[in-house]
């Protein structure tokens, strides 16, 4: 079988569908997982879908992915703008990184413009709530037919 694509989601993401619904939108991480489920299944991928608020499980997984995925999709949460360690982790990997975000992080608070993530990813989707990863996984269908 085909390796999966890794789908990483970061702090808070679990809290989605009520912590604000005005920014983050009404779906839940359980919604956006069966959406990437099925948008996967129509490209014939699989998909590894998980969330951690614990920085150094994200990193661990990140290295599963390394070795494991035929790419990684991460919403790094708020830890695309602190985590170096992340970044590091992302640096290490020979498969394509996509990173993703439900809101505009350009269109919020001045500390969410800098993602450190986004200097190992192949390229940032934002601002399109749970659409954005279903465009990750057509981003990552075609990085993966590229290789």
């Amino acid at each position: 079988m085909a390796k999966p694509i890794y789908i990483l989601n970061g702090p808070n993401l679990n809290l989605l569908g009520t912590r604000e619904p005005e920014v983050y939108g009404t779906e839940t991480l359980a919604d956006l997982e069966q959406r990437c489920i099925r948008k996967a299944g129509t490209l014939g991928l699989a998909v590894e879908f998980r969330q951690s608020n614990a920085e150094s499980e994200l990193v661990d997984w990140i290295q599963e992915a390394r070795a494991n995925g035929a790419g990684l999709i991460v919403n790094a949460g708020a830890y695309s703008h602190t985590s170096i360690a992340m970044l590091d982790a992302l640096l290490a990997c020979d498969i394509p990184v996509v990173e993703v975000h439900l809101s505009n992080i350009f269109r919020r608070e001045p500390f969410r413009h800098q993602s450190y993530i986004s200097g190992a990813a192949k390229g940032v989707i934002c601002g399109f709530g749970g659409l954005g990863y279903e465009l990750a996984i057509e981003a990552m269908a075609s990085a993966i037919s590229d290789a």
